[in-house]
């Protein structure tokens, strides 16, 4: 079959480990279930990969891809509604909780340990198979897995926010933060972003923020969450503009991962930070209801016909200018 993978690792230039030409298909496995892709989506965690963050050069080729919607190639038994043909979409944190692999596996995420989704058939455990929400498409619903899941958890678990409440989003754009915004309009918050760019402030605001910011302004009043995947670039406006006893929920660091910590001001005013990968097979389950009660749709930036595009798309993500998901038809 044909798949996007990494050949081998490489720091400095990582597309060029990047390529495009035939992989084996999922061979069957117990409590596993294979799916079609239809449609996935670019994550900075397939750059990564191409980096050798998580992935070593011995565990080359690995299929890349972290998320994907498509069709069920087989029933699966004892799970209602899910056969042959079904329209869905993948939980693909594999290890959580046991689910189709032996008990206390380290978690992973596909393409880590095993094979990703950026191919014409991937493989998940069962219990990861879900259908998929009615009022997406298959390019929308390939988002939800990776950035809109982050930003669901983000949300509710780590920054445990609750309705009336003021969160700042930092970065507007990225598909984390555009997931965020949207997720947290439909459930009542008080929305605040930053962006460099005009045009994504103003896109942000279509999208369900309250007020939108230049990077690093003075905000109106201080907030009671951010949400921060920018790192280094924003992590001082995120711990001045926290309320005492406030949250920061942090799941990436594009800028870099080593800012001035700023201890002092975070004891001093009691600021929890707290990390987060992803989130659990309940919090998807959810997330899809949420998605499909409020009919949320994903900011989806462009989307790239064919497999043989991924390079291109690629390198839309690291020029950076984006804003939503880029996503590859299958």
């Amino acid at each position: 079959m044909k798949a996007v993978y990494a050949s081998t690792v490489n720091p400095a230039e990582p597309l060029t480990a990047l390529e495009v030409g035939e992989r084996p298909e999922p061979q069957p496995r117990p409590y596993w279930s294979t799916v079609s892709v239809k449609a996935a989506t670019v994550n900075h965690h397939d750059l990564w990969s191409l980096q050798g963050v998580g992935l070593a050069a011995e565990q080359t080729p690995m299929i890349l891809g972290t998320d994907a919607a498509g069709i069920l190639d087989e029933d699966i038994p004892g799970k209602h509604g899910l056969k042959a043909g079904s329209e869905v979409v993948l939980y693909t944190f594999v290890g959580t909780d046991g689910a189709g692999v032996a008990p206390g596996e380290r978690r992973t995420i596909l393409s880590e340990k095993y094979p990703g989704t950026l191919a014409e058939k991937t493989a998940v455990p069962s219990a990861n198979v879900f259908a998929k929400p009615a009022n997406l498409t298959m390019a929308e619903a390939a988002a939800l897995g990776t950035s809109w899941l982050t930003a669901y958890s983000m949300l509710f678990n780590a920054a445990n926010v609750k309705p009336g409440d003021t969160v700042l989003i930092q970065g507007a754009g990225g598909g984390v933060s555009t997931a965020a915004i949207q997720l947290a309009h439909a459930a009542g918050l008080e929305v605040f972003v930053t962006s460099r760019s005009e045009a994504k402030r103003a896109k942000a605001l279509e999208l369900g923020a309250d007020a939108a910011f230049e990077a690093g302004a003075r905000l109106p009043r201080k907030v009671d969450a951010v949400i921060e995947s920018v790192g280094s670039a924003t992590w001082s406006h995120s711990v001045k503009s926290v309320r005492p006893g406030g949250t920061i929920a942090i799941c990436g660091a594009t800028t870099g991962d080593q800012p001035g910590a700023e201890l002092t001001r975070i004891f001093f005013q009691d600021i929890r930070v707290q990390g987060n990968t992803m989130g659990s097979r309940e919090d998807f389950a959810r997330l899809l209801r949420l998605v499909e009660h409020a009919d949320l749709h994903p900011a989806i930036d462009s989307v790239y016909t064919g497999l043989d595009a991924a390079p291109e798309a690629f390198a839309r993500m690291v020029g950076g200018d984006m804003f939503g998901k880029i996503v590859l038809e299958v």
